[in-house]
């Protein structure tokens, strides 16, 4: 089968997208379109598959998230600036509410980051701290800077849900090794996590915070929009940082401008960036693609997103 897609991404956070409006697949068949266009050793690679789809009451439009290994994800929030920035274009419009698999979010076309970086400011929420709804089996119904042993008998986490789950833990300064052990526990789901988690080490900056991710069903990752909400949400949580203070996120990928509410709510403004519009073919028996044909380029967005990562 034959796709059109635009390769994307925000914050570094880079996915093939898909307009799949008017495209009628079964679930397993779209998962298998995310394996063969997320493989990273493959022709396009990725941190997972966005597709733009239908609204519904709510929402002009929605967004699915699959993940690198077909899985499909709650949310992806750096995902979502670039599914509505294509639903903008599609339908002529700068500002929309984003049907989710679990919950909603608000979009609207931003001032740019920097010059010549498309910019989207989105709001979703609100965070959750409901072990129970993971769930986390034989945790306290609030985890909020607490040790969870089954995981770690040293280290204190925040239970955070976006509402995909992760885990943040505060850090002086970032154990990339130790990130990976840990999120390679969660990914593994153990009895006690049955569903997985996302995992983070957040380090606080003078005013800004440094986040760096293992992703639930990707790996260890460049940039995890949630995960920097999440994170951002925990940090005011513990008082590190101020509710509704403006606070830079930095990731590998680059950065985000954030701010959490005390009522859980969470805003990100960041790029939704393109890099090359094409087609390709995925021969959906054996998820394998084939056949790129790179018909536009935007060198003029990919030098703005340099410049603007090097400030």
């Amino acid at each position: 089968m034959r796709f059109a897609i635009v390769k994307c991404h925000g914050s570094g956070n880079d996915f093939p997208m898909i307009d799949a409006r008017t495209l009628t697949l079964a679930e397993e068949q779209w998962a298998g379109v995310a394996r063969a266009l997320a493989k990273r050793d493959g022709p396009v690679g990725g941190d997972g598959l966005l597709l733009l789809v239908p609204g519904d009451a709510q929402a002009a439009f929605g967004m699915v998230m699959r993940n690198s290994d077909g899985s499909e994800a709650e949310t992806c929030l750096n995902g979502v600036r670039c599914v509505a920035r294509a639903g903008f274009e599609a339908l002529g419009i700068d500002a929309a509410t984003v049907r989710l698999k679990t919950s909603h979010a608000a979009a609207t076309r931003d001032a740019d980051l920097a010059p010549g970086v498309y910019t989207v400011r989105e709001t979703a929420g609100p965070a959750g701290l409901s072990t129970a709804a993971w769930p986390i089996h034989g945790a306290p119904e609030r985890l909020v800077e607490a040790v969870l042993p089954m995981l770690d008998t040293d280290r204190r986490f925040t239970a955070v849900t976006m509402p995909n789950p992760h885990l943040v833990h505060f850090v002086e300064t970032g154990d990339e090794a130790e990130l990976v052990r840990l999120g390679g526990m969660c990914e593994a789901a153990p009895d006690w996590l049955p569903n997985r988690a996302n995992v983070s080490f957040v380090e606080l900056r003078g005013d800004s915070l440094f986040v760096r991710t293992f992703e639930r069903g990707v790996g260890l990752t460049d940039s995890c929009g949630s995960a920097m909400a999440a994170s951002t949400y925990a940090a005011c949580l513990t008082g590190r940082i101020g509710w509704d203070r403006p606070t830079v996120v930095f990731n590998r990928g680059g950065l985000v401008r954030a701010f959490a509410q005390a009522d859980g709510m969470v805003t990100l403004s960041g790029n939704a960036t393109y890099e090359w519009a094409g087609s390709i073919t995925v021969d959906l028996a054996t998820e394998t693609a084939s056949e790129l044909v790179i018909e536009r380029r935007f060198l003029d967005e990919i030098a703005a997103w340099d410049a603007a990562k090097r400030q």
